[in-house]
């Protein structure tokens, strides 16, 4: 119980000025993300903001990955779209503040089901993802957070491509913030390089009145991000079944993408680190952050990224960042809003240009030629479905679907037997390889039963029966060989299997002295 209380670590080496720092640079990046993310369904940007300090404070705190960043994500407020779209349907005319209501309720029934995965121990179902799943998701994340910047090129009156001078001052002024973000650490690691490219930018367009885009820029007419403490919301609906229908599926899908994306982004931090983070607590953390978050006006969301890689690559590794970022942002919201409203975009697109180069598996593209092509066709379409889809659950999980077929495919082909007679004239079969639904068939074909002797073993030691169509399977061979009048043995078979051959049960002779155990590796909450 004392490791679930004991919240921080306060035996680990804490560098405080770079974890306030590096957290002052995830602040700062973290303003137009959400702003642009709340804009993708139409919301106003302090739904986004309330979302990204709500989550990044939770999970800062809670969370099973210190130094992990989460906010409000493009990939959630793709979801809210088709809620939105639902519900204008079943609603005509219904009014944008009860959309936000089924947002809220939507966002905290997500928050609710995140919290059973997390009980029930299902963040360790993550190992299921193989790495060419991984290097496309990093990929198309990356390719993602990339193209997002490209329209901060665009003229917003117009929504025409820059040209003239606009277009070579925001140029300019993106490729500096790079240059200052790639080269600094090279002289120097005493500040983050991210903030100063910032701080470097914002000055010379502040000081020089120089004309560019700005985040006020990127805001719709009349909106501000200048706001309070998050508003207590509690979700004004009719608590009746057609209410749950309506909103269980998206605070499914927000729930599962979350997850995935949160998990898949720990898995991530812990190579970078070198550490290893609680996934099973990273999703309670991530529930209880969307259940604040729906009644504290926010749109929820989940770990980013993009920012998780900022913070890393700052330096920072405790929870203090994380907490540092979330109170920063809180503070540019309610008393430096005007100040925030005129950072120049350049200097932020410029920051999420070098974390799509830096987030880019740029090992992957040696894999072609070396990797299965399997492996290479799941790495290329997981990177493409989730680069033009956005979708993360989806492409996750054809990725791991695709694997777990040809895996299959190839397992199947592996089954092999070494047979031979002993001096007793009893004719053993010694199986190698799994006995699964792919490979059933030519398990049946390496027995002889009508030449065989009377007496016959089949021996599992090199073998493990895996699912339901490889029972079948023995239970199929077995009554072939009682038809014939001949007595099989199936030795080193576990007792599980035993259990299930029922019907085979009288001709069946199972060494259980001799049964393998079977160990599985346990997860810790």
């Amino acid at each position: 119980m004392k490791k679930y209380l004991n919240l921080f670590d306060f035996s680990q080496k804490v560098d405080y000025k770079t974890e306030i720092l590096s957290g002052l640079t995830v602040a700062l990046a973290l303003v137009p993300e959400a702003i642009a993310f709340a804009l993708i369904p139409g919301f106003s940007p302090l739904t986004g903001l309330y979302a990204a300090f709500v989550m990044a404070l939770v999970t800062s705190i809670l969370g099973g990955r210190p130094g992990m960043i989460s906010g409000a994500t493009g990939a959630v407020a793709v979801i809210f779209v088709g809620l939105i779209l639902e519900l204008k349907n079943t609603f005509p005319g219904i009014e944008p503040i009860t959309i936000l209501n089924y947002t809220f309720a939507t966002v905290i029934l997500a928050g609710t089901l995140q919290i059973l995965a997390g009980v029930l121990r299902l963040g360790k179902f993550i190992r299921l993802v193989p790495q060419p799943v991984m290097f496309g998701f990093v990929n198309g994340l990356a390719i993602i957070i990339f193209m997002a910047q490209f329209p901060n090129f665009y003229n917003k009156e117009t929504g025409e491509l820059m040209t003239g001078s606009p277009m070579f001052i925001m140029l300019g002024l993106t490729l500096l913030t790079m240059l200052i973000i790639w080269g600094l650490p090279k002289l120097t690691k005493v500040v983050p390089s991210s903030l100063v490219a910032i701080l470097v930018v914002s000055a010379i367009v502040l000081g020089f009145g120089v004309n560019t885009l700005t985040v006020a820029d990127i805001m719709r007419e009349g909106e501000t991000i200048k706001g309070g403490f998050p508003p207590l919301s509690i979700p004004q609906i009719p608590l009746t079944w057609a209410t749950f229908k309506i909103i269980i599926p998206y605070a499914a899908i927000v729930a599962g993408v979350g997850l995935i994306e949160s998990l898949l982004t720990l898995n991530i931090v812990d190579e970078i680190t070198q550490t290893r983070g609680r996934g099973n607590k990273e999703c309670v953390a991530q529930g209880i952050g969307n259940i604040f978050s729906g009644f504290l006006s926010g749109m929820g969301g989940c770990a980013m990224i993009g920012q998780s890689l900022i913070n890393t690559s700052s330096g920072a590794r405790a929870r203090l960042s994380g907490i540092t970022a979330a109170v920063m942002l809180l503070v540019f919201i309610m008393f430096g809003s005007s100040l925030i409203e005129r950072l120049p975009m350049a200097a932020l697109v410029g920051l999420m240009f070098m974390v799509a180069i830096g987030t880019f598996e740029w090992a992957s593209f040696k894999t072609f030629g070396k990797m299965p092509t399997s492996d290479v066709i799941v790495m290329v379409l997981v990177t493409l479905i989730t680069a033009i889809t956005h979708n993360l659950a989806v492409a996750v999980l054809l990725g791991v679907i695709i694997s777990a077929l040809a895996y299959s495919w190839e397992n199947a082909k592996r089954i092999r037997a070494r047979k031979y007679v002993d001096e007793n004239g009893v004719k053993h079969y010694e199986i190698y390889g799994p006995l699964f639904f792919g490979s059933t068939t030519l398990f049946a074909e390496k027995f002889d039963v009508q030449n065989d002797p009377q007496e016959v073993i089949i021996d599992f030691k090199e073998s493990r029966v895996a699912d339901m169509s490889g029972i079948e399977a023995l239970h199929k061979i077995t009554e072939r060989y009682a038809k014939a009048g001949k007595k099989v043995h199936l030795k080193h078979l576990s007792k599980d299997c035993r259990r299930l051959l029922q019907n085979a049960d009288s001709i069946i002779e199972v060494n259980v002295l001799e049964d393998p155990t079977y160990k599985v590796v346990s997860d810790t909450f």
